[in-house]
């Protein structure tokens, strides 16, 4: 599953002002990512606000993206959920012959223990479903520790990819040490990025990539080279930016910077809203420096 290496980036959803799913501007980022160097494309997931998107609307944005990505870049769909056997259920019954993965966040709200966790993704292994682990505490409210990752990778050679998002960079590290062969970690943090693929990971699944895709499969490649102080000259250039478009939550920095390219219109589905116009002036003005 090398082919998931360097820059995926999860692609956001523009919204029309009647808030329809805006096609023509959907069209108009994948072909952005595509002729700038994206690695590959993730459908669906968490920054696509998903959670808004009626079963009907899932189906046209994944339909869309496969026609206008043609075969191009590799795809990843994102199913996931706090209901175990309804995600399996769906990762079972969905046609999933256009990618090559799913990515399933861990299950939020509920807080399951590490047995839990363990056992969740176990289910969603029994699929036979190439499976992308996601461990993003700060959205679930439940750490997937290390050891537990460890201990999926070893028994489930189909769960073959953590995107990775703990706020402890050691979490990284410890997975990259003690990982099997085969299993590989992506960062689930724009921040993280560079330090965590110098360390040995195989690149990120990213939401600023989608607005600066030249630039960060750039800094990828670079860390890839071993070429340390010319990727960090890119990862300082957009460090501020990476903080700024997650200041109020995600994805209402990242539409910002996408709004001022030109590339889709500023709308978000409740109970997300576009950006403060404080955030966005400060966006703005970090443009200009970039």
């Amino acid at each position: 599953m090398s082919i998931l290496k360097g820059v995926g980036v999860a692609l956001i959803t523009p919204f029309n002002e009647d808030l329809s799913v805006d096609f023509d501007s959907l069209t108009k980022l994948v072909e952005y990512n595509i002729e700038n160097g994206i690695n590959y494309l993730v459908v669906l997931g968490t920054t696509a606000e998903a959670a808004t998107l009626s079963t009907e609307e899932k189906k046209q944005v994944v339909d869309h993206i496969i026609k206008v990505n043609g075969k191009r870049l590799p795809l990843v769909l994102g199913i996931g959920g706090n209901n175990t056997l309804e995600v399996k259920k769906q990762i079972e019954e969905t046609d999933l012959s256009a990618f090559e993965a799913v990515l399933s966040v861990s299950p939020y709200y509920n807080k399951p223990n590490q047995e839990g966790l363990y056992q969740h993704y176990k289910a969603l292994a029994s699929t036979g479903k190439n499976i992308i682990i996601y461990n993003v505490p700060s959205r679930t409210g439940q750490n997937l520790e290390a050891d537990t990752t460890i201990r999926l990778a070893k028994e489930f050679p189909n769960l073959f990819l953590i995107k990775e998002a703990a706020p402890n960079i050691l979490q990284y590290f410890d997975i990259l040490r003690k990982k099997p062969e085969g299993f590989s970690l992506v960062s689930g943090d724009d921040e993280y990025t560079l330090p965590v693929t110098l360390a040995g990971g195989d690149g990120v699944i990213s939401v600023i990539g989608q607005a600066y895709p030249k630039e960060f499969t750039t800094m990828v490649q670079l860390a890839f080279e071993g070429k340390v102080q010319e990727a960090y000259a890119i990862h300082n250039k957009l460090v501020e930016m990476i903080r700024l478009i997650f200041a109020e939550g995600n994805p209402c920095g990242v539409k910002a910077v996408l709004v001022e390219k030109g590339i889709i219109k500023n709308y978000l589905r409740l109970p997300l809203v576009p950006a403060s116009e404080g955030l966005y002036e400060k966006i703005k003005a970090e443009m200009v420096n970039i």
